[in-house]
């Protein structure tokens, strides 16, 4: 037989399973994360039909080359293009992903872990992170419970729509800040009510609430008008409920009682008299005793026969002096019972008393009494110098009204100005508040054309709003990162981390084993998979959502191949064609 026609033979072989190879890849060409092979050739063994020989000196023969005949041509090795990048293709789905650089998934069966580019994935009944084709489980790193990072151990699956993920659990407010212009000119500061600034804030449970605070304009030397009360008015819930606390309870809130210096008077109604200690309203009926109240028990009996209660009495009071509905502003009232004196030696402070501290004695010495003060003026007047409040007071500079300083507050962690007004609401309520803590720093008292813009937040101010509390969230949304850490958001505007998804790579990735369903193995030759992963940012790999990556074969390659291995099968049949005739001679020698 004819070597040739096994060379031809060969080459028909050869040629036809590089067309194996084209053909799959063109069958591909839209495979998600497809990597094309190619196919090289390799001569096969030559016989020898005569050695070489080299130069003989003696004889003056020159050297001879050997003499040997190829027998064919066999496949050399099948490559594949496993790092080069496919194109991107637009999805929108948050779970299609794409890698870009030399990477791999680690997904896994239940068993064993395999490998791929197919980033098309959904999330499963289980909440699994899971392969669109086959339901493998994508792998990746846990959440430390105790840190909230990223453990990198030993990858698992990654589980991201379990119970505990589905609900960002509520938290209290701690912190919270003030900002904005406080203007001295402005008709609610200068008004007896006062300004008043809503801080909305969350207990334990993620209600919402809303603390009314007070701001009122103390008289000051040279009217500079730069220091103001500041005190809580009411607590309310989100539907406008107020919430109950006791007298103590309110006075426990800032835990520090001010003076105020604010002229006023203090008129006792036309209608009322006083008589030994025992109020009468116009019609003659007694309606509060000073007796009683001091006493503690209450005989007063109203025009029905009805005791009177120690607490009405007091009512009745205020109401005669006009503060009906204000008892409490009306007991603050600061009476001067000494001027200071500058003179003395040493120079004396004025001496003050509320008049709740006339009507329970504790200032009755020297005739301050009320009914003292009534019968001592025709018009049954008597001025007041301030008041005395539970809450602190807020000092400006009255050169250029920056904020200056908190009276009863204090200087917050890394600072160096006492600014932190503390509200002390832990025993408020159910006991679901936490003692929150507003910075006022932010805050000044210049001209802002008679309108304040004073506001409080709740929160920290800074980048991540810390303590400023919120409500129960539920999850509304899943991302991916670029390095593949997965995020949930949630409707209350926080964020949690869940897990990272972890990638795999080899030293020869050409070297890993193809298995159906766009996987891959990893072979005595592409180097192990060591169980843990790597970040794929870890050498500038990056990961794209909403992406898939696209088949990596180029057509008008393989066309280009394509013809040349027709062309090759056309004339290794030829040669197969042409020994056939040869050897047919040969026989016909013989007739």
């Amino acid at each position: 037989m004819m070597r040739s026609l096994f060379s031809g033979v060969s080459g028909l072989k050869t040629h036809q399973t590089r067309m194996d190879v084209i053909g799959h890849n063109i069958a591909n060409v839209n495979t998600v994360a497809y990597k094309s092979s190619s196919m090289t050739f390799a001569a096969l063994m030559s016989q020898t039909t005569q050695k070489a020989s080299g130069a003989n000196a003696a004889t003056g023969t020159g050297g001879v080359n050997p003499r040997q005949i190829g027998l064919g041509v066999k496949t050399s090795a099948i490559n594949v293009n496993i790092t080069g990048q496919g194109a991107s293709q637009s999805t929108g789905n948050p779970f299609d992903i794409m890698i870009t650089g030399q990477n791999f998934f680690v997904v896994n069966n239940g068993q064993d872990n395999y490998f791929t580019r197919d980033g098309s994935f959904y999330v499963d009944g289980a909440g699994n992170l899971a392969m669109t084709s086959t339901g493998y489980n994508v792998m990746g790193w846990q959440v430390d419970p105790e840190t909230g990072d990223i453990k990198k151990d030993t990858v698992s699956a990654l589980r991201i729509m379990n119970t505990a993920n589905m609900n960002y659990p509520p938290e209290a407010t701690t912190q919270g800040y003030m900002s904005g212009i406080l203007d001295k000119l402005d008709s609610d500061v200068t008004s007896s009510n006062g300004k008043v600034v809503n801080f909305s804030f969350y207990d334990s449970l993620g209600y919402s609430y809303t603390a009314k605070f007070v701001f009122k304009q103390s008289d000051t030397e040279n009217n500079a008008k730069n220091v103001y009360s500041m005190e809580l008015d009411k607590i309310t819930d989100a539907d406008g409920n107020e919430v109950q606390m006791t007298e103590e309870q309110k006075a426990a809130v800032f835990g520090t009682t001010q003076k105020q210096e604010m002229a006023g008077k203090v008129t006792l109604g036309k209608t009322y008299e006083w008589a030994n200690g025992v109020l009468k309203d116009a019609d003659g009926n007694e309606i509060a005793s000073i007796a009683d109240i001091q006493g503690g028990t209450a005989s007063l009996k109203d025009a029905a026969g009805e005791v009177i209660s120690i607490e009405q009495q007091i009512d009745n009071i205020a109401k005669a002096y006009g503060y009906e509905g204000s008892t409490e502003n009306f007991l603050n009232q600061l009476y001067e019972v000494t001027p200071a004196d500058p003179n003395a030696t040493p120079p004396t402070e004025a001496v003050t008393c509320t008049i709740r501290d006339m009507i329970y004695g504790e200032a009755a010495a020297n005739g301050n009494t009320l009914e003292a003060l009534a019968a001592a003026n025709a018009d049954k007047t008597f001025e007041t110098v301030g008041r005395e409040f539970q809450g602190v007071t807020v000092v400006y500079d009255p050169k250029n009204g920056t904020f200056q300083r908190v009276e009863g507050g204090k200087i917050p962690e890394g600072g160096d100005t006492m600014s932190v007004v503390t509200l002390n609401l832990s025993n408020i309520g159910n006991g679901n508040f936490e003692n929150i803590e507003i910075d006022m720093i932010g805050t000044s008292n210049v001209d802002n054309k008679g309108t304040s813009t004073i506001g409080a937040t709740n929160g920290k101010d800074d980048e991540f709003s810390t303590g400023s509390g919120r409500r129960n969230g539920s999850m509304i949304g899943v991302s991916v990162q670029q390095n593949g850490m997965i995020y949930a958001s949630y409707d209350n505007g926080m964020t949690k981390l869940l897990g990272q998804i972890a990638t795999a790579k080899f030293a020869n990735a050409s070297g890993l084993e193809k298995l159906a369903d766009n996987l891959y193995a990893a072979s005595l030759n592409s180097g192990a998979f060591d169980g843990i992963g790597v970040d794929i940012t870890a050498e500038g790999d990056y990961m794209s959502t909403g992406q898939l990556e696209m088949s990596n074969v180029d057509l008008s390659s393989e066309f280009t191949e394509m013809i040349t291995t027709q062309r090759g099968f056309q004339a290794n049949s030829r040669i197969i064609t042409v020994s056939d005739t040869l050897l047919e001679e040969l026989t016909n020698l013989k007739r």
